[in-house]
């Protein structure tokens, strides 16, 4: 079992930056990859960047690229979401969410790829 708990999340205006964590505990942090998604009201929820467990590879959705940066530090137990030139748009529930992986180099997009999700943190961009 691992539990993640999301923070980091808040209100900020249009055109600003914020940094999301996502703190985890059970087994071993370093062997899970990490993702997040997101949920806007009404919405599905959706991808929106994910790392390896080694954290050489990451991928991170079209819709955010260039915004948005994930990251990781496998001694803190923590992966990070950097949320830049934010958008009214990127309004949501941010998801954190692990996945079992035997590959050091493998993340994942999909949903049904991960096994344990945190409770989610509000992000509000105000135009």
């Amino acid at each position: 079992q691992v539990q993640l708990v999301e923070s980091g999340g808040g209100l900020v205006q249009a055109g600003g930056s914020m940094r999301l964590s996502c703190a985890a505990s059970g087994r071993t942090f370093s062997s899970y990859a990490m993702g997040w998604f997101r949920q806007a009201p009404g919405k599905d929820r959706e991808f929106v960047a994910a790392i390896s467990w080694s954290g050489g590879n990451t991928y991170v959705a079209d819709s955010v690229k260039s915004r948005f940066t994930i990251s990781r530090d496998n001694a803190k137990n923590t992966v990070y979401l950097q949320m830049n030139s934010l958008k009214p748009e990127d309004t949501a529930v941010y998801y954190c969410a692990a996945a079992e992986s035997v590959y050091s180099g493998a993340y994942y997009s999909s949903r049904g790829e991960y096994h344990y999700w945190g409770q989610g943190t509000q992000v509000t961009v105000s135009s």
